[in-house]
């Protein structure tokens, strides 16, 4: 993990990645924290005859997973104000998913950052595509 750059390092155009597995055991845990229970996510039976042809990730664990990066590697100690996601194809069981956030607009005097959002798999096809809005930890002082 690399360490979150301090307020002089950050600029517009600033990016950061991450890569991150997606495992049975975080949509086990995801559905248990959530209370989405439903069986796109968890039946492997019923994931077959559907569509997709096996289960899918609940979308919000990649929102969790976006607030994660966001305080590692852009503004930790930050408060997040605000996100927009369109979930643009699915994430399976094991999908090795990269996330890409590179700050668009940066606002020191008031100490808020827009983020771009962006995460995709392996052969570079695009699961999800926001922007964050949040207020940097040296903008709360």
């Amino acid at each position: 993990m690399t360490e979150t750059p301090s307020p002089d390092d950050r600029y517009v155009g600033y990016k950061a990645t991450e890569t991150i597995k997606i495992t049975d055991k975080m949509v086990r845990q995801f559905a248990e924290m959530s209370g989405d229970f439903n069986p796109i996510h968890l039946d492997d039976d019923y994931a077959k005859t559907t569509r997709f042809g096996r289960r899918i990730a609940h979308g919000m664990i990649l929102a969790a997973l976006i607030s994660r990066f966001l305080n590692e590697k852009i503004g930790a100690g930050g408060i997040y104000l605000g996100q927009t996601l369109k979930f643009t194809n699915p994430v399976f069981i094991d999908d090795e998913i990269t996330f890409e956030l590179e700050v668009t607009k940066l606002h020191k005097t008031r100490g808020l950052g827009i983020i771009e959002t962006n995460a995709k798999k392996a052969d570079g096809e695009y699961v999800v595509k926001g922007e964050a809005t949040i207020m940097m930890a040296w903008g709360i002082k």
